[in-house]
This record gives C-alpha cells, structure tokens and sequence, in this order.
C-alpha cells in the first residue's frame, strides 16, 4: 500500500528520535536517518553491515538548502542541480558542518542529493532536515526497488518501512565530483553520461576507481548470492548450456538480440531492447534468479552508452571477487 499522509508524519517523527526509516526514492528504497545525529548514522552502518569508511549520501528536499549543508557550491555544481535536481545526480561537495564524518566516512567531502520521488519529499519536507540514505539492503548485496524488498532483507532491523511502490528508475544516482576544477562521474547511474556532458558542454571521465571515496566503488557490489559470469553476447547459450552440464543451477540474462534462440538453463529471463527497462528490472531479475535456487547467472553487457554505462557498471561489479567468508 502507498504511503499516506499519516505514514509519512509518523516516518518523520520516528527520524527525529534517531530510528530508521526505509523510504522510497526513483532509483532503489534507501535506508534513512537523520543526517546530523552519529549514533543514528552508526545504525545504519550496524544493520546493513557495512564498513564505517563508506560515505552515506545525504538527501535534501530541495536544492535550496544545498548551501546549508556543504561549504562552497562550485558553477557547475549549480548548474548540474537546477538542470537535475530533483533526480537521480548526486554531487560531492566540501563538507559543511551540518555534516558529522560518521556520515561521510571521516573525509571532508560530502555526497548529496535532491530524490525525485513524492513519498521521499514529502518526508524530507515532514522532517525539516537532511536524510542519510544508502540502499536498504545489507552491503554489497543487491539494491532493493520495492518495499517487499526491504522488508524481505531487513525485517524487524528497520523501525518503519515507507512504502511508495515499485522505483522508476531501478539502478542507484550518477555520482559526480565537482570539488575539483572537471567534475568526474565517480558512478554511473540514472543521469547519462551523455545528459550531463550536455549540460556542462565538455566531455567526462568514468574512472573505475577513485581517490575520492564514494558508494558504489567495491570490486563486489551489488551481488546477488548466486555467482555472476559475463561473457560476449553471442555465447550466452554456449556458456550456459556447459555450466548447465557441469552441475549448475543456471540463470540466464538473454540479451535482446539473441532472445529467439533457444537456451537451456534453470531460469532464463529475457533482457529488455529499452536499456530504461533494463535497468528499472535489473535488480528484481538478479533477486529473481536467487529466488528461483540458481548458484550462477550468466550475462553479457550491454553497449555502454545512455543507461547501458549504468546497468553495464552494476553487473561487473555484481561479477566481481567476493570477499573471503
């Protein structure tokens, strides 16, 4: 059921008193907090397990408080927030000091963002103050896009879930940094590459990885408990047919071009032409194949460009190495 009114002023005032709440945004269900209280940040990082060193991002219900939370906000900076915002863009900036380093993993930048999604702005409006809010999921596993998600991998660890239906968007916010002179995409994801070079009028690297830390940059992310191989397109139904042989519990991300030939595998799901689609199914298909009892999926990646750079991003580092148990 969506949210009302009344969920929302209850989700607010659980905030206040430094409990955690699971709302939802475009891109995936964020487990919240209140942005300036530690002890409730350390919960965060508690229930999903995750390293202290990670930066949390902080949500804001309107670009007009950006100023209130950083210290300086550099032209593109601007520029990016009134042609994005609200969106799925994220900008690093200097921290200000409404920012604890338990939210930013003790560095002196600061990842914020505007949600485009009206449960999580009528919270953020409810709260009257900024909202740390990573996946609501434990780390490095796969980002849930529903409430049933949350509450699935969760349960009793969140105090109230906010339920504001399916996400639109289904891969996590583009991450950029502008605290240098050429803002760098830290982290592809619901902007494009391309929108945002657009707007700034000049090209924009994507490193793989960075001295400024940010969420998303684990080798391993976004992991689904089953294994996760890729290979080129055109052997999809070879490399699964062998796994199939060997043993395996096999699910398939079939790519559109080759979604005619048939494929032996456990479970196979048809990868969507639109790469909006894709990257809105993404997640439910990898937590589908758990689902389904599949030890290894195999999939290829898309043409990294638009969307694709983004859902391209999530299944290698779903395939990357796992840490030692």
């Amino acid at each position: 059921m969506i949210a009302s009114t009344q969920d929302i002023e209850k989700a607010a005032g659980v905030l206040r008193v430094g409990g955690l709440v699971a709302l939802p945004t475009e891109t995936v269900y964020g487990l919240g907090a209140d942005a300036e209280d530690p002890a409730a940040i350390s919960r965060i990082f508690q229930v999903k397990g995750r390293p202290p060193s990670h930066p949390l991002i902080v949500h804001l219900a309107g670009a007009e408080h950006l100023d209130d939370w950083v210290q300086e906000v550099p032209a593109a900076a601007r520029v990016l927030a009134e042609h994005f915002w609200p969106g799925p863009l994220t900008l690093v900036l200097r921290r200000g000091r409404r920012v604890p380093l338990e939210a930013t993993g003790g560095l002196e930048t600061v990842a914020v963002r505007v949600p485009d999604h009206p449960v999580a702005l009528a919270l953020l409006a409810a709260f009257g103050g900024g909202v740390t809010a990573p996946s609501a999921n434990r780390f490095g596993s796969v980002s849930p896009t529903t409430a049933a998600d949350v509450r699935a991998e969760l349960g009793d660890a969140v105090d109230f879930v906010l339920d504001g239906g399916p996400c639109r968007v289904g891969v996590e916010s583009t991450i950029v940094d502008v605290t240098a002179g050429t803002p760098t995409i830290l982290r592809p994801g619901g902007v494009t590459r391309e929108d945002l070079e657009s707007v700034l009028g000049h090209p924009l690297s994507v490193p793989w990885t960075s001295e400024v830390r940010v969420p998303g940059q684990h080798p391993s992310h976004y992991a689904p408990r089953a294994r996760v191989v890729l290979v080129d397109p055109e052997e999809v139904h070879v490399e699964a047919e062998t796994a199939g042989g060997l043993g395996h519990q096999v699910g398939v991300l079939l790519p559109a071009a080759f979604a005619d030939v048939p494929v032996k595998a456990h479970a196979v799901v048809a990868v969507p032409a639109s790469p909006a689609a894709y990257a809105r199914s993404l997640y439910g298909f990898l937590r589908e194949f758990d689902q389904q009892g599949c030890d290894l999926i195999i999939a290829s990646l898309p043409a990294e460009r638009g969307l694709g750079l983004a859902i391209a991003n999530r299944l290698r580092r779903a395939a990357g190495p796992r840490p030692t148990p």
